[in-house]
């Protein structure tokens, strides 16, 4: 069984619900289980009740990685930022390379800087020597959402629940990150 690794912060519950999505995806595929845990909070951040607190060593023997963060200013949380931040030991020893990653996200507004939040949080993943995975536009829901979702990673916009679209759009990219890890360890 391969474990795909759903890491996240969430403040007020909407990047937990798009982790759950994207883990449900992944426990669609045979042969892989999502494993979902939270980053460690810092003193300026709320703790995420939501899930266990991961362990480095859950990060370095996972077979994929599907991580979450809301966007703040147009950025991953202080709080993500933080946690990858410690991430120097895993690049060090390679820990990451050839591994597939995607990245996902919340904002309470329309034009609240998701695109720029998912991108930021890919570029430490390809220093890590991941394999960065989007949502290809054969997703129709991509042509049909009001609200969150694009090809660079799920996303939700608003604070409302997660709408129909928004929760397709996060099954089909986890779904899609446990086919292509599969594959990546054929």
């Amino acid at each position: 069984m391969l474990n795909i690794l759903v890491l996240y912060y969430s403040q007020d519950g909407a990047i937990h619900r798009l982790a759950q999505q994207i883990s449900r995806g992944i426990n669609s595929v045979n042969g892989t289980e999502a494993v979902l845990r939270t980053v460690p909070h810092t003193i300026n951040s709320k703790q995420s009740i939501f899930a266990p607190e991961v362990e480095l060593s859950e990060i370095e023997s996972c077979h994929g990685l599907a991580l979450g963060s809301p966007t703040h200013f147009g950025n991953m949380s202080g709080t993500m930022k933080s946690f990858i931040d410690q991430l120097t030991p895993l690049w060090l020893k390679g820990s990451l390379e050839n591994k597939i990653g995607t990245v996902f996200t919340s904002s309470h507004s329309l034009h609240g800087g998701n695109e720029t939040t998912l991108i930021s949080m890919q570029i430490p993943l390809q220093h890590l020597g991941m394999i960065i995975m989007g949502i290809p536009y054969s997703v129709k829901e991509l042509n049909l959402t009001k609200t969150g979702g694009t090809p660079y990673g799920s996303s939700h916009t608003g604070a409302e629940t997660l709408s129909q679209d928004e929760e397709k759009i996060a099954y089909a990219q986890g779904k899609r990150l446990a086919e292509l890890t599969l594959k990546m360890q054929s």
